[in-house]
């Protein structure tokens, strides 16, 4: 049983490990990208919310920061039934600032990639933006370098790194090592993982993927992985940075976000790509699907062959959550298989809200 429980756990970090080490020798390769400096096409900015009274404002403001022409841009306001004035504060600002915002209103609460294919219908950009309230863009030159890598013709999708609010914890750590992954990812040819803080889409490829999929979550990845298997890069570019904010209830986000990416990878795996882009999905989908189930694995043999030599490596391994890098690892497998097991029941797709904070973290 130790030599079995033994083989689970090197799988189990050997695996990840050798993806990472390997991935980041793509850091080194060019971009190969002709992208164009002063393009600036017509761009709707899609901003849904369902109870963002706290926050709509804010976010506005920062869409109103960016260094982009105003009558090259579009912002739409798509409201989910809110039942804290978020719709009327956002059409106060619109009045105050005089900006050329629209409002439009669900009656119901139907999922965030509802309300996005609502919007789409009224989108006259060129490319789409999607962005989450409760994000912050920290550059004003964000949608104009978002523009300038979508002025290649092979780019059909491009999304931010990001961080969370406040810089510290187990978010913050998994992040450094998360962002490492995505532009690696990009820079081979595509990322199989995109963020709703920012998520630029050109608008005839999500027309013709029949707009954002609204079966399941992580809508924000999937729209990216359907444009990417129709032939296009999905990228995460190196000079487009968001900031995310973190809920008090971390857990339970956490575990609705590893639903939605289970849901995801689930339902990329049956879809024709690219060679280029088979590597990147297929070792995402190991890691999210199949992997985080070893560790406990592992775990559970050494606990049925017993023994001090058993105990030992247990001890061992509940010592090493004293390291943040292993702390963190084991915490967003233990996400993975919570969010894999609770969608055996619920998909999640109209969930809960959470009160976010500026400043909201885990230790």
């Amino acid at each position: 049983m130790i030599q079995a429980a033994a083989a689970l756990a090197a799988a189990h970090f050997a695996a990840p490990l050798a993806y990472y080490l390997y991935a980041k020798r793509w850091l080194r390769r060019p971009w190969d990208v002709e992208a164009r400096d002063g393009y600036t096409p017509y761009i709707t900015i899609i901003v849904p919310t369902y109870n963002e009274a706290p926050l709509i404002e804010a976010k506005l403001d920062d869409i109103a920061r960016q260094d982009y022409p105003p009558d090259k841009l579009q912002i739409i306001v798509v409201d989910s039934a809110s039942t804290d004035g978020t719709p009327e504060k956002a059409e106060r600002w619109a009045r105050q600032r005089r900006a050329p915002l629209e409002v439009l209103r669900e009656p119901q609460r139907n999922g965030k990639a509802h309300a996005l294919n609502l919007a789409l219908r009224h989108a006259r950009g060129d490319i789409v933006v999607i962005t989450d309230a409760d994000s912050h863009w920290p550059d004003p030159q964000t949608l104009r370098r978002a523009a300038r890598w979508l002025s290649d013709p092979t780019i059909g999708a491009v999304t931010c790194l990001k961080r969370p609010a406040g810089r510290r914890g187990v978010e913050a750590t998994y992040r450094d090592y998360y962002n490492v992954l995505r532009l690696a990812e990009s820079k081979m040819w595509a990322t199989p993982i995109f963020h709703g803080e920012l998520a630029a889409f050109r608008k005839e490829l999500l027309e013709k993927i029949g707009g954002f999929p609204a079966h399941l979550g992580a809508d924000d990845s999937h729209t990216a992985v359907l444009i990417a298997a129709s032939g296009y890069r999905a990228i995460a570019a190196e000079d487009l940075h968001c900031v995310e904010l973190v809920p008090k209830q971390y857990w339970r986000w956490r575990v609705r976000r590893a639903q939605h990416l289970v849901q995801h990878f689930a339902a990329s795996l049956r879809l024709k790509t690219p060679r280029r882009f088979k590597l990147p999905l297929y070792a995402e989908a190991y890691l999210h699907l199949v992997n985080p189930w070893l560790l406990p694995g592992a775990a559970a043999s050494l606990a049925a062959s017993g023994g001090l030599p058993a105990l030992a490596l247990l001890g061992a391994g509940l010592a090493a959550l004293l390291y943040k890098p292993y702390r963190a690892w084991v915490a967003m497998q233990l996400y993975l298989m919570a969010g894999a097991v609770r969608n055996l029941w619920t998909r999640d797709l109209a969930w809960r809200k959470e009160e976010k904070t500026a400043t909201a973290s885990r230790r």
